[in-house]
């Protein structure tokens, strides 16, 4: 798997995040589903990004590796738990817990989790979009040619620096700062700026 050129942190991010052997069999094994549109995001990414500045071994502090998922056509669990099977069957032999989840489905469950009502997300990029943090808001994918494309919209920086900045868009506050008590455990360097509510 190739990894792409350029001086905008993509190249070096790909590298730390194919570091990880289960990052890597998710992004070769992942066009085997024959989905069309899924992106290994959250954690898996900006973790391993992390571990490679500070030094930890790549899937140091991963708890699972999330890949997000999209498809409108049917929003029933019946069918989301299809592809949550197929892909389990897929990564058995790894020692990780990969969760897949179609984004589509995510208004019909938020607000009894989190408290807040979710307007329907059009992509499981605009999904990326919501994580509590902008720093979070990272996604890699495999292209048809067999490279990594990056999905970045705040830009890398942030995450090489390990900074966390709110992104209100979504989750409440008390997601966010969770989301930094636990980080920073883990992560000591990890500094964050604090809740900026919404106007």
């Amino acid at each position: 798997m190739r990894t792409p050129e350029g001086d905008d942190g993509h190249g070096l991010a790909v590298q730390a995040v194919l570091g990880d052997p289960v990052c890597r069999a998710v992004l070769e094994r992942m066009p085997e589903l024959g989905l069309s549109e899924w992106w290994l995001t959250a954690g898996a990414v900006f973790q391993n990004i992390w571990n490679a500045e500070e030094g930890k071994p790549p899937g140091y502090g991963i708890k699972d590796y999330d890949v997000f998922y999209f498809d409108p056509h049917d929003l029933s669990w019946e069918a989301e738990d299809r592809v949550i099977q197929a892909a389990a069957a897929l990564f058995a032999d790894l020692d990780a817990y990969v969760e897949l989840r179609n984004e589509a489905r995510v208004h019909l469950w938020y607000e009894a989790k989190f408290g807040v009502p979710a307007t329907p997300f059009t992509s499981a990029t605009d999904a990326i979009d919501a994580f509590a943090s902008t720093t979070c808001c990272v996604g890699m994918t495999t292209r048809a040619d067999g490279g990594v494309r990056v999905y970045a919209p705040h830009g890398l920086r942030d995450v090489f620096d390990r900074v966390l900045r709110p992104n209100p868009r979504l989750a409440p506050q008390e997601v966010y700062d969770a989301k930094v008590r636990e980080y920073r455990e883990r992560w000591p360097s990890v500094t964050a700026e604090p809740w900026r509510p919404t106007r």
